[in-house]
Order: structure tokens, then sequence, then C-alpha cells
């Protein structure tokens, strides 16, 4: 076919090449992106206003937990001096043993424990059943003495604290077994609690009162200081100054104890005081215990330490024909001179009553009867005196209710504190004239020493007491003397007491160049067993004062159970004589009391 010419051919159109076409993203995705990132800010901030706002307070209880820690910063407490300023009860330095259980790791414990238990002498199993426990502080040994705790510093484990403390001492006594004093002091326990004696009477103000602070401890379990934790700074106890005389204490201990061994007695006691002022100048038991051994003590070891002068009673025996005819004396009743006809017994109320030897006196007065200690002459006195007057008179004596001395654990006759004695009117005949020369009458030696200090001090009765001072300040809890009897009376009665020493039942406590001014009175008591008197056991006594013109001490020995085979060597005046004799010359020498010319 023939192609035209001039006819063109067809255009070919041009493709243009465009750019890719942009494919946008919703904005539905945008807003979804943008709204899970303000909720996961929202959850992430709220999470956080929950642990800092609404459990601030108990993740903040959580940390001090575990770092915080509130100790008790012990006071002070009052040391205790006898009259001469020689200290007798002190606190010096013991180390509590604690640990921080979670701070030792696991694996470590049994090792901790073994190097502890080395250094303390404990068994390894117990100190590691305290680190395995979950407490965050537990005590592995408390008051170990500076030679253990130098162990235990020497270990240097992570975890181990010590923390000092105060530990009560006490002087040695006058027997290695004992402390100086033990029965009258007791001792504090490792509560800081004072128990028995002085310690226990007077614990609010020896103890003064205890501070606190709060402390952080590290990793290791030290303690960090922050000044910006609450104080409450200890405020220190008293110091107590007692009548107490440590020289004649330590004297009076040895002397008992060896006349408990001499005698074969179960036990004795002795006290000392003076009779002007009523201070206690010793006190002393045997046996007694040794209170610086106090943290160790058993349930029994503590049983035994109830002190046996303020907390047994016991009847006095011939004692209390002191008191008898005392207040006969005073009553007008009967002079040194009265006399009667003793035949060796009396009826009373259809019983026969003896005395003691069993023997007829024939006519006597009534120095005889106290010189021989007579029964039947005490009961003659009581008689003439009447039944209200006796009553009244063992009132006014001290009897029949506490003496209110300041040591803890007073017992008295007639029940407890206020405690009223009964009138004549409720006492059988029988009772009252058994009572006149002191059986079937019960007492406690403070109150029996404190009836003869009426004789040696003019007729008046000094309150019993041990502490002088607290601190600076006088004794606030001393009653004023009163009166007893009169000066005369006492005079007579004094007058009596010489002549048994001179003449009667004292002569075994005779002190060489005061003999002849000197006093003393005897007595032996059978002791209750069964509802009736033990044929054997007694109580033997002796009493006294010297010089009796000018009484410095006034002294009582009870001797508990002696055995020595016959009756006559366990009277009050073979057993507690010499003990007496003995205590009285080393008083003599350390008081430099001059005999009379």
């Amino acid at each position: 076919m023939a192609i035209e010419r001039g006819r063109s051919r067809p255009a070919i159109r041009e493709r243009t090449r465009q750019p890719p076409r942009r494919v946008d993203i919703p904005r539905s995705r945008i807003i979804c992106l943008v709204v899970f990132a303000v909720l996961l800010a929202a959850s992430i901030w709220g999470r956080l206003a929950y642990w800092q706002v609404v459990q601030s307070h108990s993740l903040s209880a959580l940390a001090q937990a575990q770092h915080l820690t509130s100790i008790v910063l012990p006071a002070t407490r009052g040391q205790v001096f006898d009259r001469n300023g020689q200290p007798l009860a002190i606190d010096t330095t013991a180390y509590d043993v604690a640990a921080a259980p979670d701070l030792i790791p696991a694996a470590q414990r049994a090792s901790v424990a073994a190097r502890l238990a080395g250094a303390l002498g404990l068994q390894p199993s117990d100190v590691e059943s305290t680190l395995n426990s979950r407490l965050k502080f537990a005590y592995i040994a408390k008051r170990v003495p500076e030679e253990k705790a130098s162990a235990v510093r020497q270990l240097a484990l992570a975890g181990i604290s010590l923390e000092p403390v105060p530990q009560r001492t006490y002087l040695p006594g006058g027997t290695a077994d004992v402390s100086l004093a033990s029965s009258l002091l007791g001792f504090v326990n490792d509560a800081g609690q004072g128990q028995r004696g002085v310690e226990a009477f007077y614990q609010a103000q020896l103890a003064g009162r205890a501070g606190q602070a709060t402390t952080y401890r590290d990793m290791l379990g030290n303690q960090i200081s922050l000044g910006n934790q609450p104080r409450v700074n200890p405020v220190d106890g008293s110091n107590l100054y007692l009548t107490l005389d440590a020289n004649i204490q330590y004297a009076a201990e040895q002397a008992i104890a060896a006349g408990v061994a001499k005698n074969h007695a179960q036990s004795g006691s002795v006290l000392i005081m003076d009779p002007h002022t009523g201070g206690v100048v010793a006190w002393a038991n045997y046996p007694s215990y040794n209170a610086n051994l106090a943290d160790n003590f058993s349930a029994a070891q503590v049983a035994a330490t109830q002190d046996p002068i303020v907390s047994s009673l016991y009847e006095p025996g011939s004692i209390m024909k002191v008191a008898t005819l005392g207040g006969a004396l005073d009553a007008g009743a009967i002079t040194p001179t009265t006399s009667f006809d003793d035949p060796g017994y009396t009826n009373v109320a259809g019983s026969v009553i003896h005395d003691w030897d069993l023997r007829s006196h024939g006519v006597v007065t009534m120095t005889r009867v106290l010189d021989d200690s007579l029964n039947v002459g005490a009961i003659h006195a009581m008689q003439l005196e009447g039944p209200d007057n006796y009553i009244k008179y063992l009132k006014a004596f001290g009897f029949g209710a506490p003496s209110y001395v300041d040591v803890a654990g007073e017992s008295s006759s007639w029940g407890g504190s206020g405690a009223q004695m009964p009138s004549a009117a409720d006492w059988g005949k029988v009772q009252m004239a058994t009572a006149s020369f002191g059986q079937g009458i019960a007492v406690n030696m403070v109150q029996m020493l404190d009836a003869v200090n009426v004789v040696a001090n003019g007729g008046k009765l000094a309150q019993p007491h041990v502490v002088e001072r607290i601190g600076n300040k006088a004794n606030p809890a001393l009653a004023a003397p009163r009166t007893v009897i009169s000066p005369q009376a006492a005079a007579a009665m004094t007058s009596m007491m010489k002549d048994v020493v001179q003449h009667g039942s004292g002569w075994m406590a005779r002190v060489p160049g005061f003999q002849n001014n000197q006093t003393g009175k005897t007595g032996t008591s059978q002791m209750p067993e069964n509802g009736k008197y033990s044929a054997t056991d007694v109580w033997s006594s002796y009493v006294g004062f010297l010089p009796a013109d000018n009484p410095q001490f006034t002294m009582l020995v009870v001797i508990n159970k002696p055995n020595n085979g016959s009756d006559n060597a366990n009277e009050g005046y073979y057993v507690s004589g010499p003990i007496w004799k003995e205590i009285a010359q080393k008083i003599i020498l350390q008081w430099r009391i001059a005999p009379s010319s």
C-alpha cells in the first residue's frame, strides 16, 4: 500500500514521571500513641505518688525498722557509802553483747556463732539459734566482764556490737563466800531493780530515771549518730550514806560465822545499833551470800537471800524480861529491890509454869530475877503491873507493830504494817504469862534491840534506820524520838542489867576493863515444832550495851539451833555471850572507847 506523502505519523504521547504519592498516617493512630504515652506517664507518676505520699509512713517505718534503733540510756545508779565514806556498793562497767542477725549472711552464721561462743564461754548451738532468728536485734549475752568483752572486740565480727552497761559491785565480806553486808544491802538484778535490803527499799532514789536516744545503724550494725534524732538525757540516782561502819561490819561477819561453826548451829545473826540515834552500826548473818554473783542466782538462791534479821520472827526468851521489868519499874509496880518468895513454879489458870532450872529459889529480889533469869519472877512482875499496863508498855516498847526500819521485807508480830496488838481481854492468861519471859511472843531482831535501846537511851525510843543521808539531805523519814519510860526507870533497869554481868548469867560476856560498866541479858527459848515446843532446838541469845554510864552501842546476838550436846551448853550465856564479847572488844579498839576510871 502506497504511503501517502505528506501525512504525518500519529504523535507519540510522552509520559512524564510523577513523584510517588505520599501516604499520610491516620490521625487516630497519632492520638492513640499520645494517649498511651500520657497513660504510661500517669501510671508511673501515680505509682510514685502512691509510694511517696500514700505509703510514705509505712515505708519510713520499714526503713527505720531496718536501720533506726531506739536505745535506753541508763541512769547511773547511786552509790552506797558507810558512815566514814567507805564505798559499799558502786557501779562498774560490764557489757551486753548484741547482734543484728539480719546483717549476718546465713552462710557465715555458724562460723560467727562458734567464734562468739568461744570468746564468751557459751554453747555454739545456742548462739547460732539466736543468729538464725528473724529478729533485727537480739542479745547474745548480758553483763559480761571486760576481759570477755575485749575478746569479742578483737574478733571484729560484722553485725555484732558491745553495749556498755553498769554492773553493781560490792566489797568482800568477812568470809570468802559472802560480800560485805549482803543481807543488809541486798543486790541489783540484770534489769536494774534492787532486790532485798537497802537496794530494794531505796530503789527509786538509787535508780534515778533512764533516758532514751534514737540512732541509725549501718550495714555492719555500727551506730551512726545523727544530730536531728530525739534524745532524753538520763537523771542519775542519788548516793546513800549509811550509819553502818564497814570495819565493825567486817568484824561482826567474821565473829558470827565462827560462832555458828563453833556451836554446830544452823545459823546466826548479830545486830549492832547506836541507841541514841537508832542508827544501825552492823547487820550480819551467817550463812549469807555473795551479792556480786546475783546475776547468776537460781530461783532457790534468790529465795535464800531473805534476811532473817528483819524478815524472820523468833521468840526472844528471857531478853524480853528487860521490857517486862522496865515497864513494871516505870509503872511503879516494882523496884530493883522488890522481893518475893519463888518456889520455882507458879500456877496460871491451871497451867504450871516453871523456872528454867526447875529449882526453888526462896526469897529473891527483882534484880536477882534478872540476874538468874527467873521466869516466875517475870510473871510476878507482870501480875503486879496488871494486864492493861503490861500490854500498854509492850506497845510503847515497839512490839506488835513494825519497827519501820528502812530495809525491805520487814515481818512483824500480829501481821504486817499497821497491825494492832490484841487488847488484854483478848489475851489468854497463860499466853500473857509466858510472853512476860519471851516465850509465845514473836518479834524480829530490830524490834527486840530497839526495845533495849530504850533503856540505853534514858527511856526514849529512837527510830531504827540504816540511811542517814540521801544525797546531801538528811533522811526525811526519821521520826523524832519518843518517851517510853522515865529516865529514872531506865537508870534502874540499867543498874539491874549491870548486875547481870557482874553477878548473874552474863559473866561469859565480861569485857576486860569494862566488866563493872557494861550491861547484859541472856535469852534461851525453845522453838515451836508441830504445835508444841521442841525439846532440843532453841534460839540462844545475848544482848547488852557498853559503857553502861554512857552507851556507845547496843548489840544483840542470836544463834539458831546450837548443837553442843548438853542443854546448858546451848544456853544463851554459853553460846551467844562469848560472841558478843569478841565483837565488843573490836568495837572498843576501833572506836577507842576508854574504860571509866
